[in-house]
């Protein structure tokens, strides 16, 4: 991928933009098999490719310059703004909103938030684009102050941008280094986003996190689907779920299934998706997924994890492997923290494993890994 950020020093996000993208794809896979030597050869499965460009279904975009020449991109060394609307990585419809985004911070009349001299109001603009080409835009304020403009000049916006489905104004007073707040403001009738993953549609809320490459993000969930139908669990947990992705693509007539999630928003998600789906046999609890776990009576047959950065650790890793679910799916963004999971889960073998390249252009992945039981039987 060509990009002229890159080349000018611009931006450099993309840490392995100068390296092939079969290169990149081998030392991930690679990077994997050293962190799991405990996986045997007919474990891993082919890696799975992602498009090289156009596949980010998000843009967190920063907000400077000025009212009149409103800048969307990253923080620069120098404490100001790198405009990057322009940038490869995103989806096609996310580089065309982005110039109309800009123009309506002027028209709406909604000034940058300055960090120097603590002036302004529009931080953030935060834009998801669904697999239909759907909008959600967020504008991310320190106040609301600037919340009737937004409102009065949404007319216009609509006009502009067609595909612009949802939209809300996210309050975030503080000083702090974080994208969103935690109060959200409507701006339109509409409150999800439908993301439609083949025969799966997952609704979207403001604040529900969402994996960030929808082709990658299918392919994991079908192969999760597939593994999981070749066992034919009756009960299935799926832990850190949030908005339901594996608990909704395992959803089966007669197998329970329970998703849970710390985040209120994600589990309203998940059970919109699950009632419209008609899925009764799916349930979504709001909760720790370490919590929630170790104060059930008894494992189901299956658990799937998804957790964030660092892992599960020690305390989910300890009950799963005391606790007897048959087969556990490991779903990991970071082979280093699966790598520690599994040492605290002797009980488990590694059965199967493939990489699946969800952020090309960095070294950041995510691995699937199935786990059996040794003493046990396969539900």
């Amino acid at each position: 991928m060509q990009c002229d950020y890159f080349d000018a020093g611009e931006c450099r996000s993309c840490t392995l933009l100068d390296q092939p993208y079969l290169r990149q794809v081998s030392a991930k896979e690679q990077r994997v098999r050293a962190l799991l030597p405990q996986a045997p050869e007919g474990a891993w499965r082919p890696t799975v490719t992602s498009p090289e460009a156009g596949f980010r279904n998000k843009a967190k975009m920063v907000v400077g310059g000025t009212l009149e020449a409103p800048l969307l991109g990253i923080v620069d060394g120098r404490g100001g703004v790198t405009d990057l609307r322009a940038c490869g990585l995103h989806t096609s419809g996310i580089r065309a909103a982005l110039p109309v985004l800009a123009a309506f911070v002027t028209a709406a009349r909604v000034p940058p938030w300055d960090l120097a001299t603590d002036r302004g109001e529009l931080k953030h603009v935060l834009v998801t684009e669904s697999p239909s080409g759907e909008l959600m835009v967020r504008f991310v304020l320190r106040s609301t102050e600037a919340v009737p403009r937004l409102r009065k000049a949404l007319p216009g916006l609509r006009a502009e941008l067609p595909a612009l489905a949802v939209a809300t104004a996210n309050l975030l007073p503080e000083r702090r280094a974080v994208l969103e707040g935690s109060t959200e403001v409507a701006l339109t009738e509409r409150s999800t986003l439908t993301m439609d993953l083949g025969d799966v549609a997952l609704h979207l809320r403001p604040q529900s996190f969402f994996q960030t490459n929808t082709a990658i993000a299918t392919a994991l969930y079908a192969e999760a689907s597939a593994w999981v139908d070749e066992l034919a669990p009756a009960s299935a947990w799926d832990l850190y779920c949030g908005v339901g992705g594996f608990a909704l693509h395992l959803a089966r007539p007669g197998r329970r299934v329970v998703g849970v999630e710390l985040s209120a928003e994600a589990i309203a998600s998940a059970r919109t998706s699950a009632a419209e789906a008609g899925h009764d046999d799916v349930s979504f609890e709001v909760g720790d997924a370490t919590a929630w776990a170790t104060a059930q009576e008894a494992a189901p047959d299956l658990v799937v994890v998804n957790p964030p950065r660092r892992g599960v650790g020690s305390v989910l890793a300890g009950w799963l492997d005391a606790s007897g679910p048959a087969v556990v799916l490991y779903s990991s963004c970071d082979p280093v923290s699966l790598a520690a999971d599994l040492t605290a889960m002797p009980a488990y073998e590694v059965r199967r494993v493939r990489v699946f390249d969800m952020f090309p252009q960095t070294a950041h992945l995510e691995v699937l890994t199935m786990l059996v039981r040794r003493d046990g039987p396969l539900p």
